[in-house]
């Protein structure tokens, strides 16, 4: 059984379009930066910390024949002046938010943690997105479009911003939210140690 530690409909929807049969309980864990982190260690940890909090609420339903898998994610965009951009508070941090990364080339790390009885596994992806010179207009006009205001650094590149970004450097999907490739080298990874797991105890 997979288990996604979110309630993202992004992820959500990653998850479906790769072909993974799961369902979604979201992680209350609150996502909180400390001072003397960096942003690789903030995203590994918060999703570490959302994955293990869902394995234990739902352990008592781990079984031999559909064994518990939970997936867990957090990403964080860091602008060129190096500041973790979280989620807007408002239009006008926001439009903060975008001044910064207009022009130039910022980073988008995901944190990704896999958790079953067989163990826990953490790992990260990085993409460099370049983004456009945009003017105050459009900022104004994207964020009137509401589509800013639960995005990390206040855009979507999967959404209207997607004329602004002219290139990446690494995976598109991490930029969406959920790096693919890497969740399903770790999924089969943990798949497989079950299998082994299960095996030696017979």
């Amino acid at each position: 059984m997979l288990v996604l530690a979110s309630s993202s409909p992004r992820r959500k929807e990653l998850l479906t379009q790769a072909g993974f049969a799961f369902r979604a309980h979201a992680s209350s864990i609150p996502e909180e930066h400390r001072a003397d982190e960096d942003p690789i260690a903030i995203a590994t940890r918060l999703a570490h910390e959302k994955a293990q909090a869902i394995f234990t609420e739902l352990a008592v339903q781990d079984s031999e024949n559909d064994p518990l898998l939970v997936l867990g994610a957090d990403t964080v965009v860091v602008s060129p002046a190096n500041e973790i951009l979280g989620k807007p508070k408002d239009a006008n941090d926001a439009a903060r938010m975008l001044r910064q990364l207009a022009g130039a080339t910022h980073s988008v790390i995901t944190g990704v943690a896999v958790i079953s009885r067989a163990g826990v596994e953490v790992a990260s992806e990085l993409t460099y997105v370049t983004m456009c010179t945009i003017s105050e207009v459009e900022i104004e006009a994207y964020i009137n479009t509401g589509e800013p205001m639960d995005k990390a650094g206040a855009y979507a590149i999967q959404g209207y911003t997607a004329l602004w970004i002219p290139r990446i450097h690494g995976c598109y999907f991490n930029v969406v939210g959920l790096p693919l490739a890497l969740v399903g080298n770790m999924l089969e990874g943990a798949a497989k140690r079950l299998q082994t797991e299960a095996a030696v105890a017979r």
